[in-house]
């Protein structure tokens, strides 16, 4: 039997300013990836997408970004090594302290946006974020992009590696994800979705938009919260998973 993660960006509402539908998210989640408030969210927000976590059984992570809220972490911000590792560091350590004040535990860490991009490409950008990761708490597993150099990197530091698929983004034929900047890069109705999840679940691997073959091998698949179509994917996923004999369990 085939067991996959199914989890989702959430905690990025601020202030006065919604983002994602993450409560009529989360009965459909098995992981959650908390903003810690450098590219979205506030302190109210994110403890209340820690109790919602707790209450609905989803595990936890910390999903820190390069501190960027105008550009919702999209955009890449230069920032020297020292720099960087102190701001994963500092976010880490809220989104845990968060979780723990209120008897929950962080069991992962997923960077996001344009930083999980970036490590993806660049192994020092990826070996600094590790290294404040690992200062933390090394039990804290990390999630990168499937079939990246992160994986090596992880596990170099003695930490445990998670193999992400997108569940709404397209590949290219490197592996890597198509750029928002271009058209179709994110999918906007449930069939596309259902078809990658599936094939990658199963057969290990999903089409580019040419046609060509990517090869991937996950344990978890993103969709993101911000996604107008996001309940519908998940909702039709819940069904097609059933009958494709999937599970959806929380990896470990």
């Amino acid at each position: 039997m085939i067991e996959i993660d199914i989890n989702c960006d959430m905690g990025e509402s601020h202030g006065n300013f919604k983002v994602g539908n993450d409560l009529e998210i989360f009965p459909y989640i098995t992981s959650t990836n908390i903003a810690c408030g450098m590219h979205a969210g506030d302190p109210y927000h994110i403890e209340k997408t820690i109790n919602h976590a707790l209450a609905h059984g989803v595990q936890i992570g910390a999903h820190p970004g390069y501190p960027d809220l105008q550009g919702f972490g999209r955009r890449v911000i230069p920032m020297k090594r020292d720099e960087l590792r102190a701001s994963i560091k500092y976010q880490v350590a809220a989104l845990k302290g968060m979780v723990e004040s209120v008897g929950g535990k962080l069991a992962y860490v997923k960077p996001h946006g344009a930083l999980y991009n970036e490590m993806a490409s660049n192994v020092s950008e990826a070996q600094t974020v590790v290294e404040g990761i690992k200062a933390i708490d090394s039990q804290l597993m990390v999630m990168g992009l499937a079939g990246s150099h992160v994986e090596e990197i992880v596990k170099a530091e003695g930490m445990t590696f998670v193999a992400e698929a997108f569940a709404d983004r397209r590949y290219e034929a490197d592996g890597k994800l198509r750029s928002r900047l271009l058209e179709e890069a994110v999918f906007d109705n449930a069939e596309d979705a259902l078809q990658q999840v599936i094939s990658i679940a199963k057969n290990g691997h999903t089409q580019t938009l040419t046609g060509g073959k990517v090869h991937i091998q996950a344990q978890s698949f993103c969709i993101h919260g911000d996604n107008p179509a996001a309940i519908s994917i998940l909702k039709a996923l819940d069904i097609s998973l059933e009958k494709e004999m999937i599970v959806k369990k929380a990896f470990s």
